[in-house]
Formats: C-alpha cells, sequence, structure tokens
C-alpha cells in the first residue's frame, strides 16, 4: 500500500542567481501543480534567508562555504561545480528517505551542463532547463557547433532563425572579447556541450513569441519552451496562491511605492529598473536622471543603496513632485499597475518576460550579455519599446532618453506599440493557460515522469 502512495520526485538546481533562481522557482511550483513532489536546491556561497518551503515546493538550502582564495569568475566556477559534483549524490539519497519519495529526475540549470554525468550516475532522469531566450541560446549553439567563428569579422551577422545582427546586437560575450568576461563565454557557450544527451530540454520563452528560431532549433533536438515562467496570478490563474516569485535577495518598498501610483493618471508614469547587477557609471546616472526631468512625465525609478551616490546632487529633492526614488520595488506588481505606461529597462529576459506579459512598452537600455539581442527583439520583432542610442563615449544622453521616453509615451508610435504590447499579453497568457502550448508541454513532462515512475515502481513491486 506504501508504494502505491509514492509519488515521483522532481529535484531542481538553480544557478545561484536571482535572475535564474526566479523562473525554476515558477517551473518547481508548475510540477507540483501537476501532481509531482519537487524540491528546490540552492547552492550559495551568500548566507540568503531561504523559507523552508515556497508552496507545495521545498527548498533546500546547501552552503558553498569553501573558499579558494580567488575571487577570478573562472576560478569562482570551478569551485561552485566542485561543490556540487561532491554533494549532489548523498543530498539525492538523503532526499529520497527524509520524503518517502525517492528521486527520479533532476531538472539542472543549463549553465551546469556536468549535472547531466550526475543524473547517469544516479540513474536519474536529466533535463535541462535554459533561462534565456531561444534567440540568445541560438547565437551561443552556432558559436559551439563552430558555426560561428569568434572573434567576428563580419557585420552584420547571419543565424539560422533570427533577423540579422550587428555587432552591437550580439550578446555581449561574442563581440567584446576582453580576457575577464572569456570565463562567461565559455559558460554560455558550454550550455550546448550534450545539448543532445539530455532527455528533455525546457526553454523560458512561448512558442509564438520566437516561432521561427524555436522551430529551427527544434530541428536540431526536441526542446519544450514553458514559458513564460512568472507567476500565474499575472498569467493564468492556474495556481491561485502564487502571487510572487517567493524569494529576493533584496527587500521591496511595497506600500510607499503603490500608494504613490495610485495617486496617478493611467499610463502616466515611466518605471525605470536596470535590474540587480548593473552598475552604471556617474555620467550615465545624471544624464538619466535629467533626461527623465526633461521628458516632464512621472517617474519611479529603482536605485539600489549601492548606486545612490551616483546621483546627482539633490537630484531627489528636486524631483519630488514628479518622481519617487526607491532601493527596490515589487517589480511584477508595478508593471501590473495601470498608471505605468512605459518601462525603461536593461532588457535582462525575466524582466522582458515580464513586460511582455503585462503589456508594459520599453525604452530599451541594455547593458551587457544577452541584453542587446533582447532589446533588438523588443524594438525591431516584437515592436514593443524603442532602444536607446549612445553616443561615441558609450552614454546615452539626457536629449536622447527625454526623445524615447516621449516616443513611446505619446502620438501614433507610442499608440501602435501599446497596441502591440497588449497582443503579446495575450499571447503570453495563452500559452502558460489551460491547453496552451507551454502548459500542455509541461503537463506531458509530469504525465510522462509519472507514467515512468510507476512502471519503475510496479517492476520492483
Amino acid at each position: 500500500m506504501e508504494k502505491q502512495e509514492r509519488t515521483c520526485h522532481v529535484v531542481v538546481i538553480p544557478y545561484p542567481v536571482q535572475g535564474h533562481i526566479n523562473p525554476m522557482i515558477q517551473f518547481s511550483k508548475r510540477l507540483a501543480s501537476k501532481g509531482l513532489q519537487v524540491t528546490m536546491v540552492i547552492f550559495s556561497s551568500q548566507t540568503l534567508s531561504m523559507p523552508a518551503s515556497l508552496g507545495p515546493v521545498k527548498v533546500v538550502t546547501i552552503s558553498d562555504s569553501s573558499d579558494t582564495g580567488s575571487s577570478s569568475i573562472a576560478d569562482l566556477l570551478k569551485q561552485f561545480q566542485a561543490t556540487v559534483t561532491q554533494k549532489l549524490s548523498q543530498l539525492v539519497v538523503e532526499l529520497g528517505i527524509s520524503s518517502g519519495h525517492p528521486v527520479s529526475c533532476l531538472v539542472y540549470d543549463s549553465f551546469m551542463p556536468w549535472a547531466l554525468e550526475i543524473t547517469r550516475q544516479l540513474g536519474l532522469i536529466g533535463a535541462s532547463f535554459f533561462t534565456q531566450s531561444c534567440a540568445v541560446n541560438s547565437v551561443y549553439y552556432q558559436i559551439n557547433e563552430g558555426q560561428l567563428k569568434i572573434p567576428l569579422e563580419e557585420f552584420p551577422v547571419s543565424v539560422p532563425g533570427l533577423p540579422p545582427l550587428d555587432a552591437d546586437e550580439l550578446p555581449s560575450f561574442v563581440h567584446d572579447m576582453e580576457s575577464e568576461y572569456s570565463s562567461i563565454l565559455t559558460l554560455v557557450v558550454n550550455q550546448f556541450l550534450n545539448f543532445r544527451g539530455a532527455d528533455w530540454v525546457f526553454v523560458n520563452s512561448f512558442n509564438t513569441l520566437e516561432e521561427e528560431v524555436v522551430n529551427w532549433l527544434a530541428s536540431q533536438r526536441s526542446i519544450k519552451p514553458i514559458g513564460p515562467m512568472i507567476p500565474s496570478v499575472y498569467l493564468d490563474r492556474q495556481l491561485e496562491d502564487d502571487t510572487g516569485y517567493g524569494l529576493s535577495l533584496f527587500k521591496p518598498a511595497l506600500e510607499g511605492c503603490m500608494e504613490w501610483l495610485d495617486s496617478k493618471e493611467t499610463g502616466s508614469v515611466v518605471y525605470v529598473s536596470f535590474g540587480s547587477l548593473a552598475a552604471l557609471g556617474e555620467e550615465q546616472m545624471a544624464e538619466i536622471a535629467w533626461g527623465l526631468r526633461r521628458s516632464d512625465c512621472y517617474f519611479l525609478w529603482v536605485v539600489r543603496e549601492s548606486e545612490e551616490q551616483k546621483l546627482p546632487c539633490n537630484f531627489v529633492e528636486g524631483s519630488s513632485e514628479k518622481g519617487l526614488i526607491v532601493n527596490w520595488s515589487p517589480q511584477l506588481e508595478v508593471l501590473a499597475h495601470k498608471s505605468v505606461g512605459c518601462f525603461m529597462t536593461h532588457c535582462g529576459w525575466n524582466s522582458t518576460l515580464e513586460a511582455l506579459s503585462l503589456g508594459v512598452p520599453m525604452v530599451a537600455m541594455p547593458q551587457w550579455t544577452d541584453q542587446p539581442t533582447n532589446a533588438k527583439y523588443i524594438a525591431d520583432v516584437w515592436r514593443v519599446g524603442v532602444r536607446v542610442k549612445a553616443n561615441e563615449k558609450g552614454i546615452v544622453t539626457k536629449e536622447e532618453l527625454e526623445k524615447c521616453i516621449r516616443e513611446v509615451m505619446e502620438g501614433e508610435r507610442g499608440s501602435e506599440m501599446r497596441r502591440n504590447s497588449e497582443k503579446w499579453k495575450k499571447l503570453a497568457k495563452a500559452a502558460m493557460g489551460e491547453g496552451g502550448s507551454s502548459d500542455n508541454n509541461i503537463t506531458e513532462f509530469a504525465a510522462k515522469l509519472a507514467s515512468k515512475f510507476n512502471e519503475t515502481t510496479d517492476s520492483k513491486a
């Protein structure tokens, strides 16, 4: 009797940065909603305050306390791999015993292709989870396959399923070959080392959003788009209590933000946030500040505590009538608020998916990594925003920022962006809703896992 009550148990391991943890949390919740037992394991060198569970998903934090004495990216990546490799096998066994549900599948971040070897040693099903867009993944895949030779010499670059890309529209590690980034380029390209070997490959995107490149990648091997991985209450509402990611490395200023937005007219506010990692120079911060002031729009600007000293002198006090500056914000709630008419963003993939899912047009100001390619799609493919142009010093001027804000907030072009944003919002909801393309892919995975688990259990009975 006890054996019949056992449930198929899945362990999910994200790469330990917020932009990877959040979508994999959402995937874990979706799997749990399909009847699977799910444990999320987060290896971290930081002391994170983690809840013991996120809804039905159990959370286990493993401290990575070893210290190589070096802060180079290459050394940190090696250290992370060594820690996970050393501890994961034992942990999988322990989780099976403590829960009464033996682990049968490992969903690992695509930044950890070596985790597939561990799944094979343990006799588990291995599923790779790609947290970035199919377009960006396709560029890295082409490099891994030797089809795209770097350093690149001719532009624009042609990649199957993508529009032609100029140098400033490619992921930054591909054309900016500085030595400090070479380890990260290796990391992103190595996602495809055993791309064909994984039992399942999931991508945080949806079919209609990147149709051409999804189809092209699917011609190389079976892939399953399962996005957008944002909390259900903002999309399909299948998971009634899923109102947030449930985990944040920063504390959002909840009350002040929302009350301030409530006092503003529909579509009148520019929301500005450059994510958890971007660090802008003092000159660029000043140009943003005066660009916002010149636009004459209301603005809500997220400036992390570590960045506050870069603001122009007396800017906060002098902007109190038009602007609110906070250290962190509840981004989903802000984007869903009726008063927000535009999102000035660094174009990180999670922020991009959130804005698309909530129908908010964008002023795209990409900084590095996958962001320039995401910005290309925002402006030229999905047509839901405008990309700023930097001057010869690499600075985006106040005049340029004012022009771009006005383009999105006013006039016929802005109206077209809002119409397109509404279109993608509906398509995102449809993909995640019951019977939608992403929902079907998640359902199929859960059903096949459960079926295989039951077969194995029956054969042992």
